[in-house]
């Protein structure tokens, strides 16, 4: 087999392969048997019916035709990777000369990873200027958050405030008729929480049991999402959130500290680790994004156009579970459309390439895999999807998404391996610390270095 490559564009290539007769000759005797199994000719008995009766009943037509569509898909393959080419999608397969007992020609169009020239990618040095330091002000949230956890409710007379719980009935109108699914009863609800009804909170700020009020709103659900309906709330009942005091007692109620000093400076420390863990993926996106502004990778447009249709329509699955428009989500993020899918473009153009950049440095530095790192690395996505682990890999083995996978793995390699040796200052200018950070936030110590052998002959 003789193949040739011409270069399109960077991320195009057309491929012209010949293949001798002799090549097709497995595929051939293949189709012949293949036919013969399927016909029936009087005097010869299935299956052993010869090759010249066969071209005289069937065609010689139809028997190179199954030779070629099972020869086509192998030769293509043998073509790519002896011209070292990576395709990124389908392509398109044209047999540009069939000349029985003598040879078949064939072209293949394809979008192919492109070739560029890496970056230097060792010393990178970046710089992350968001800040990660916790405040007095993160620790007393979580402290809040776990009273909360603790909190009684004590019914009270008096109308209702911020903060409080209260007993209601509820029931969304339109034109006079209930709205199906907005209709409650005896629900309980604190004031303030949100998320429910648009202007809920502040009908309830004020209210006393057995108040009623009728306010207009947009239901956020359902099939009339976005229309104005009539909103009738009655409260039944007020309570009061009691929280108890932070102190040793209270610590040694809700955690295995003896003191509220101890069990404060914890969550100082979780904040901490939590924080660092943060700064670290930020780190990592300021060495990537450093890398991507050192190289020009051209992209194919029919991939661009592929990633930017499937993400526009997570964002709009997302936004439709949630009961908000593209408008109300615009609006809320300050953006028009217009930016919106530039925004959108941007950050998909940058992924592609980063998957680009980080496979070539993978190769480069030939990076393996341990198969204990695939299992790790699919144990790990399926508790982050909420699935059964071995539901979770057997669905990725059936529908051949294991070569993702270990894609996913050996980028983040690569992107490991890059980090490691860079520099990242914080807002401050202090370098952060990157090589020694575990999984848990916390800082290892460093590894030893290994002694130099001294020869002593």
């Amino acid at each position: 087999m003789k193949s040739a490559v011409e270069t399109l564009s960077p991320t195009r290539a057309k491929l012209t392969v010949e293949v001798p007769f002799e090549e097709l000759k497995p595929s051939l005797d293949a189709a012949y048997q293949q036919i013969a199994k399927q016909i029936n000719i009087p005097g010869f008995r299935r299956g052993k019916v010869p090759p010249m009766v066969i071209d005289r009943q069937v065609g010689r037509g139809a028997v190179l035709d199954q030779a070629i569509n099972e020869v086509l898909p192998q030769k293509y393959v043998e073509a790519l990777q002896a011209n070292d080419l990576v395709p990124l999608a389908q392509p398109e397969i044209e047999v540009t000369k069939l000349e029985d007992n003598e040879t078949l020609e064939f072209t293949a169009e394809v979008d192919v990873k492109p070739t560029f020239d890496l970056p230097d990618y060792s010393g990178v040095e970046a710089e992350v200027t968001d800040e990660f330091a916790v405040t007095d002000g993160d620790v007393d949230e979580q402290a809040q958050a776990l009273r909360e956890r603790f909190a009684t409710l004590l019914d009270v007379e008096r109308p209702a405030a911020d903060g409080d719980f209260v007993t209601i009935d509820l029931k969304a109108t339109q034109d006079g008729e209930v709205v199906e699914g907005a209709e409650v009863a005896g629900m309980s609800y604190q004031v303030g929480r949100g998320g429910m009804i648009d202007g809920l909170d502040e009908a309830l700020v004020g209210m006393s049991a057995g108040d009623e009020k009728t306010f207009t709103s947009q239901l956020v659900g359902g099939d009339l999402v976005g229309e104005s309906v009539e909103v009738a709330v009655a409260v039944t009942g007020v309570q009061e959130q009691q929280l108890p005091d932070l102190d040793d007692e209270f610590a040694q109620m809700a955690s295995e500290f003896d003191t509220a000093d101890e069990l404060t400076a914890d969550l100082r420390e979780r904040l901490g680790r939590g924080k660092r863990l943060e700064q670290a993926a930020a780190a990592r996106d300021a060495v990537l994004e450093k890398l991507l502004e050192a190289v020009s990778i051209p992209l194919p447009d029919a991939v661009v156009t592929d990633e930017l249709n499937a993400r526009r329509q997570s964002v709009e699955q997302q936004l439709a579970y949630s009961g908000m428009t593209m408008e109300a989500y615009l609006e809320d993020e300050g953006q028009t459309q217009e930016e919106f899918e530039a925004e959108l473009e941007r950050r998909v153009r940058d992924a592609i390439a980063a998957q680009f950049l980080l496979d070539e440095i993978a190769k480069k530095e030939e990076l393996g895999l341990e198969q204990s790192e695939l299992q790790e690395h699919l144990m790990r996505r399926a508790q982050q999807s909420g699935e059964d682990p071995q539901a979770f890999v057997n669905h990725m083995v059936e529908h051949n998404h294991i070569p993702e996978m270990v894609q996913e793995i050996m980028r983040g390699k690569a992107l490991a391996l890059v980090v490691e040796s860079a520099t990242v200052k914080d807002a401050q200018g202090s370098v952060i610390e990157l090589k020694n950070l575990r999984p848990d936030g916390t800082i290892g110590e460093p590894e030893p270095e290994s002694e130099e052998t001294v020869d002593e002959s």
